[in-house]
This record gives C-alpha cells, sequence and structure tokens, in this order.
C-alpha cells in the first residue's frame, strides 16, 4: 500500500506531527523514529510506508497526554480514526505504550516501533557528546558502549532498546541499522 492507502499521505502526516507537536526537540524525534522504521521494514517484508507512517505519527499527542501516560496513544488514536486513517497504524501506535495501557507485543512491527523510538533518544545524546555534535561521526560501537553507561542519557529505558532481539535482531545490528536511517536525515534532524 502507498500512504495514501494507508488513509494518510506522508506529506499529511507530516504536517499533522507539525501542528499537534509544538517542541522541536520532540518533531526530530518523530522523523527520527520514521527514518529508522522505514529502513526496518523490508527486513521484514513489509511496507515501509505502513511502518514509517506510525514512527512519524507515533507520539502525536505527547504534548497532551505525556503528563497521563494512560492516556498517551489513545488521543491519538482518535485523531488519526477521525480522519480516515487506517486502524492498523493507530493500532500499532498503542503497542509502543504496551504496559501502560495493558497490552502485549506480539507483532514485528509493536517490538520495532518501542525499540526504534526509544533508541532515537540515545543516538542524540551519544551524538551530542562527540566534539562535532554530528551523527557522521557517531559509531554504532559508541552508542552500544554508552547504553551500558547507567548515568548517560539516564531516561533512556534501554530494555526498550533492546526489544530488538525479540524480533531477532542482534543489538549490534540494530543500533548500526538506526545510526545510519538518522544519518540519511541528519540535515533534517540538525545533527
Amino acid at each position: 500500500m502507498s500512504g495514501d492507502q494507508w488513509g494518510i499521505s506522508r506529506q499529511d502526516a507530516l504536517a499533522l506531527m507539525e501542528q499537534c507537536l509544538e517542541a522541536d526537540s520532540m518533531r526530530k524525534h518523530c522523523l527520527a523514529s520514521e527514518a529508522i522504521m522505514r529502513a526496518l521494514a523490508p527486513r521484514f517484508g513489509e511496507d515501509p510506508d505502513l511502518w514509517g507512517l506510525a514512527g512519524l505519527l507515533h507520539d502525536l499527542d505527547y504534548d497532551e497526554t505525556r503528563d497521563t501516560m494512560s492516556r498517551h496513544t489513545l488521543v491519538t488514536e482518535k485523531i488519526l480514526l477521525e480522519r480516515g486513517v487506517h486502524p492498523e497504524i493507530t493500532d500499532v501506535i498503542k503497542y509502543h505504550n504496551a504496559e501502560n495501557l495493558g497490552l502485549t507485543r506480539s507483532k514485528p512491527i509493536h517490538f520495532a516501533l518501542t525499540a526504534a523510538e526509544t533508541i532515537t533518544g540515545m543516538i542524540v545524546a551519544a551524538a551530542l557528546v562527540l566534539p562535532d555534535k554530528k551523527l557522521s561521526s557517531l559509531k554504532p560501537q559508541s552508542v552500544k558502549k554508552r547504553m551500558k553507561a547507567k548515568e548517560f542519557a539516564r531516561s533512556v529505558n534501554r530494555d526498550h532498546i533492546k526489544l530488538c532481539e525479540e524480533i531477532s535482531i542482534p543489538l549490534e545490528e540494530f543500533i548500526a541499522i538506526s545510526v545510519e536511517a538518522m544519518r540519511g536525515i541528519s540535515a533534517q534532524l540538525e545533527l
């Protein structure tokens, strides 16, 4: 399916994300999540548009729900369904907040979105401590090493990143795929 077949084009999804999220950092987080999801989709023989749209829109309601995580993604679901977005996208989005919603991840895309959206924070933090603060200088091994330092990027849930292993992607490979995907949009991320 193309983006339009999912009930929303990428252009419209991008505009909606920018409308709903005020913070530039959150917008960049969503763009990074999209890039990683698009990079992962072919590995599973899946549609990059579905995976990408899920990554781009996954935190649409964050400004409204950040203080009530039990509502996070449910507001997004309502917004998207009212716009005619395919329910498969809204379903996937809810699973990145599975713990707060009482859901159990079961599909590769559920694990992928959770791991992808979480690793973006670790990669950005690892890039920002480099002298040039550029993704082009960031080595995947550096990200893995930083993950072991509990005091580094303390708010990043390492267990969520390691969910990549639930879908048979070794951590080292997942980090490399993620860094490369984010490098592909480094200008947009300003990194």
